[in-house]
Order: structure tokens, then C-alpha cells, then sequence
């Protein structure tokens, strides 16, 4: 579905991303575990065009804009680290911008009805102003807002980001969900155990190179990666 060949991004001097190739597979959730610096939030963004990058990204065979706006229209959706919600709007309005490129309005409010189902605390909520919700309703909100775009890939940047361990599992949860819908998910993620644990295929990014892939489990059930980001040790 995306093919990524040979990806290279630099600030500068400084190489952000070293001949990154891999390729993510219609359906499947895909996660990126790697510590801080080591290109995941560059990766998600050059697929997204938000930086240049060099190399190539196709899209069901043909090559992905290099416009931001013209990525979502092929339906990639990137939910930001951080959750960057409109604090001054309400929880409703966020998620019609997420909707701008629809024009059809009883399409979006069918879209908006599927999103409070999804998550009701955001249908109790939208009337209330985005900058007014806990830390885990903004993450659903981004969420659903990135969700009101109608992706068929979905890229997460660190949605567990900050958030109590009942938040982190249910916001998981709604990943599976939204795997289980035929969205394709790109998940970074520095949780690697839940990262892993919902994966279907998994990479790790080590100063902007891919150093190991598997599936999943392959990864949870490998010593090196378990000792260097799973907080276990191999037993002698």
C-alpha cells in the first residue's frame, strides 16, 4: 500500500534519516519504537510532507505529493505529537475541521455521529472548549479529529504521550478499533510494550536508521530489544 524507499532527511548537517526503506501493508498496524532523537517524528513527517526529504514514498504504486494538504487528500492523516487541538474551539469544532475537505454536510454529521460513538466522552463534551479537556480527552479528540479526514492509513505520533495508564489502555483500545475498520495505522510510539503488543509488523529506529524488523511478538520476544526498550533483562 505505502512503499518507502531509501528515505533521507537532514536538518542541516545533522542526518535525521538514513536510507529508511520498508513497507506498510494494507490493514496492518505498523509501529516504530526508538528512543528520543532517533527519527520517528522526522519519519512520520516526511511521509506527511511536512519536511523534505530525498528518496521515495509510494502510495499503491505511484509517487505521494509533496503537499501537505494533497497528502490527506490520498488519504493520509497525520495525528500530531502533542495533540495540537484548537483549545478556543469547541470539541465539536474541532472535529469539522478536521472535515474541511468534505462538503458533503450530511456526510460529516453521519462521520461526527461514528466519532461520539467511538468516543462518548467527546459527545458529552462537544459543546465544551477543547482546551477545557483532561490530557486523554484531548488525545481521543486529536484522534477523532484526524479520523474525520477518512484516512485509509492513519499515522499516530506518540498518542500515549503524558497520559495515566487507564488513558494509555483505552486509548489503544481505539487503535485496535480503527485497525478493526480497514484503516491502515503507522504508529510511533515510545510505549513499546503496548506498541508492540498491538502490532502487526514493527521497526526500531536507532539514530535515523531502521536497525532491527520483525513482527511484533518477534520484536517483544527478542533479548536485545526487550533489555533496550521493554525494561527486562535476558535471564542466564
Amino acid at each position: 500500500m505505502l512503499k518507502v524507499d531509501h528515505l533521507h532527511v537532514e536538518y542541516g548537517k545533522v542526518i535525521a534519516l538514513h536510507d529508511v526503506s520498508f513497507t506498510l501493508k494494507k490493514g496492518e498496524i505498523l509501529s516504530i519504537i526508538g528512543s528520543n532523537g532517533a527519527g520517528k517524528t522526522t519519519l512520520l513527517n516526511a511521509i506527511s510532507a511536512q519536511v523534505k526529504s530525498t528518496g521515495s514514498i509510494m502510495l499503491e504504486g505511484k509517487p505521494l505529493s509533496h503537499v501537505p494538504h494533497k497528502v490527506v487528500k490520498n488519504g493520509i492523516v497525520q495525528v500530531p505529537e502533542g495533540r495540537k487541538i484548537f483549545a478556543a474551539l469547541t470539541v465539536e469544532e474541532n472535529l469539522q475541521v478536521g472535515a474541511y475537505l468534505n462538503s458533503d454536510k450530511k456526510e460529516v454529521s453521519k462521520m461526527l455521529h461514528e466519532q461520539y460513538e467511538v468516543f462518548p466522552i467527546l459527545d458529552e463534551r462537544k459543546k465544551q472548549l477543547a482546551g477545557m479537556l483532561s490530557g486523554g480527552e484531548q488525545q481521543m479528540l486529536a484522534i477523532a479529529r484526524g479520523m474525520m479526514s477518512k484516512p485509509d492509513i492513519l499515522l499516530l505520533d506518540e498518542p500515549s504521550l503524558g497520559l495515566a495508564p487507564k488513558i494509555v489502555a483505552s486509548v489503544f483500545r481505539a487503535i485496535k478499533d480503527i485497525r478493526a475498520t480497514g484503516i491502515t495505522v503507522l504508529l510511533v510510539e515510545q510505549n513499546a510494550v503496548k506498541a508492540l503488543g498491538i502490532a502487526d509488523h514493527a521497526i526500531v529506529l536507532e539514530n535515523g536508521r531502521i536497525t532491527k524488523t520483525g513482527t511484533g511478538q518477534e520484536l517483544i520476544n527478542d533479548p536485545k530489544i526487550a533489555e533496550a526498550y521493554l525494561g527486562t533483562k535476558k535471564r542466564d
